[in-house]
């Protein structure tokens, strides 16, 4: 009974969605049976243990190829909606002629949240949960879960079920939310996932996919090949119109660089099209196999102005508790802290780190002022402390819980001081003397700051949201007319940007630390690019080495840095004018 449901509520979803159009394709020869040729099998199975998406259970289908051996990983297909596209006979037909790798086709379906008792009440059906949402669930639930599960499998005759782990062997795909679905979990784990089929992809305000065409001109470019399908009758509802954003993720790839092929038609929303094409889609998606996908070149200014196209991220170091406060001195060497364990460290020009004596007392916001000196958020003491390069400490401040800190050319020091999510944070600024003078107040969880190139402009960044303030600093050091600024992307799950970390570079470009990894803002508060991370949250970054051409940014439990074409600017050095910026 259960399973009669699960597929009825697909019918349904696909024949709401149809429309009455004659289409009719030529049959590629892959997609029929062919004697001789050797016929992998179709395993059928359940799951219903999942972590990521608890409570539900679904049906997924194993197809093993014939060719398989036990002795050598295969390369791996991953399809939504289960088993779609004649896609045993396709799978078999190319792996026998050499047109793809060896490869194991994993069909997923759905979940479902089972009723009670259904004769009272309905299934929860999880597909709108789980395909259309943005953010990196779906991913990991195929990858932590379900492939997982499926080398727990054998074939009939015993054979292991061994899955090749290289991004590089492994294509996803599906069809409408199924597409969303495949995409977004290779554009959140590009490492895992390199090769994508999308049909009829519903790129669309359902859940937030309608911002994958600005997210992917404003990305730097991912090492994804994709293959977009859709029709001219393809659906136009309350949450927009399926073939024109098919058409605008195209030009979307296009300008971005990516290795894309489509195949566009006249059909309506269904999966006639994508039967048709889907050997194309398979030969394009596996070309050239092994060689690895290479990474296109962006026609977005920012990314080619910012970055150079050999440099990538370099690991500084790892296994701290939690990096914070990046900062650098006139010579270019960094300075970061491990809060939790009160450890500093110094990254000199060459990119060595090594631990400095215990100063940091659960430090958080660093900056380096005018006087060569290390200027420091001390959580522990509630202080704002100095420390000379001797490592001499001094008490400029007392009494302030503050998150961050900058110090301009003329020695005024601004601290953020956030008091939990929602409760309103205050901004100080601190003359020398050590007075704490309060300057604004209300921001949500005020954290990062930095000054523009001419020292004119204060940055704040609001992390409770996606706001990123600016103020206009006076002669004496009080600041005017507040705005909100920049405007962040945030996540699809936490609903903030959680912007923190802020440095400029001489030209005026404003670089966030965020979620997303590092935003770039031009000097109108526009986000124009952002650089991933390799791994978890960015926190801080500053610009350091020699010519301060270097980025050094603190995610987590480690520290990277990254060759830029770009050169940072120092609050402690004389302002300059920047670049003016195009309106």
């Amino acid at each position: 009974m259960q399973k009669s449901l699960v597929i009825l509520f697909l019918v349904i979803t696909s024949a709401s969605f149809s429309q009455t159009i004659n289409e009719t394709y030529p049959v590629d020869s892959a997609s029929v049976e062919h004697a001789g040729v050797p016929k992998g099998e179709v395993l059928k199975f359940t799951f219903e243990n999942s972590k990521i998406f608890p409570g539900t259970w679904r049906e997924y289908w194993i197809y093993i190829p014939h060719q398989y051996r036990a002795d050598k990983p295969a390369c791996v297909y991953v399809n939504q909606d289960g088993i779609q596209w004649k896609a045993p006979t396709v799978f078999d037909n190319l792996i026998n002629s050499k047109e793809m790798p060896v490869t194991i086709g994993v069909f997923v379906n759905p979940g479902i949240v089972k009723a009670g008792d259904t004769s009272k009440a309905l299934n929860r059906y999880n597909r709108s949960f789980e395909y259309d949402g943005l953010g990196d669930a779906y991913a990991r639930f195929i990858l932590e879960e379900i492939l997982p599960e499926v080398e727990k499998q054998k074939a009939s005759d015993g054979r292991a079920i061994k899955l090749s782990k290289s991004g590089n062997d492994r294509a996803i795909g599906g069809s409408s939310s199924g597409a969303v679905c495949a995409f977004t979990a290779a554009w959140e784990r590009p490492s895992e996932f390199s090769r994508v089929f999308s049909a009829i992809g519903t790129y669309v305000g359902l859940r937030g996919a309608d911002r994958y065409p600005t997210l992917i001109r404003k990305y730097e470019p991912k090492p994804l090949r994709v293959f977009l399908q859709d029709g001219t009758n393809d659906l136009n509802i309350y949450a927009g119109d399926w073939w024109k954003v098919n058409e605008t993720m195209e030009r979307a790839f296009t300008f971005s660089g990516y290795e894309l092929q489509h195949a566009w038609g006249e059909g309506g929303h269904n999966g006639r099209h994508g039967t048709a094409i889907f050997p194309d889609v398979m030969r394009f998606l596996w070309k050239d196999w092994p060689k690895s996908i290479s990474v296109g070149k962006s026609k977005n200014q920012f990314v080619s102005d910012i970055l150079l196209p050999a440099s990538g991220w370099q690991l500084v170091g790892q296994g701290y508790g939690f990096t914070e406060g990046t900062a650098a001195n006139a010579s270019g060497e960094v300075f970061y802290h491990d809060i939790p364990n009160s450890k500093s460290y110094k990254v000199d020009v060459n990119g060595k780190a090594s631990t400095l004596p215990v100063y940091s007392k659960k430090a958080s916001g660093t900056s380096i002022g005018p006087d060569g000196k290390r200027y420091v958020v001390a959580g522990e003491t509630k202080q704002i402390v100095s420390y000379d390069a001797a490592g001499k400490e001094s008490v400029i401040a007392n009494g302030l819980i503050g998150n961050d800190l900058v110090v301009s050319n003329n020695g005024n020091m601004y601290v953020t001081s956030p008091d939990g999510i929602e409760k309103p944070g205050k901004l100080y600024l601190i003359k020398q003397g050590g007075k704490n003078i309060e300057v604004d107040a209300g921001l949500r969880y005020p954290n990062g700051l930095a000054l523009s190139p001419d020292q004119t402009q204060l940055y704040v960044t609001e992390s409770a949201t996606r706001w990123v303030y600016v103020y206009q600093v006076q002669a004496d050091g009080s600041l005017k007319n507040k705005q909100r600024y920049g405007w962040l992307h945030e996540t699809d799950i936490e609903g903030n940007a959680w912007g923190d970390g802020i440095k400029c570079d001489r030209d005026g470009r404003i670089y966030i630390a965020t979620r997303l990894g590092i935003q770039v803002l031009d000097q109108t508060g526009r986000v124009n690019a952002i650089i991933p991370v390799p791994s978890g949250q960015a926190s801080n970054l500053c610009f350091g080495g020699r010519d301060f051409d270097t980025m050094y940014v603190a995610c987590g439990d480690k520290v990277y840095s990254r060759k830029l074409k770009v050169k940072g600017v120092n609050s402690f050095d004389k302002p300059v004018k920047p670049t003016a910026p195009r309106l």
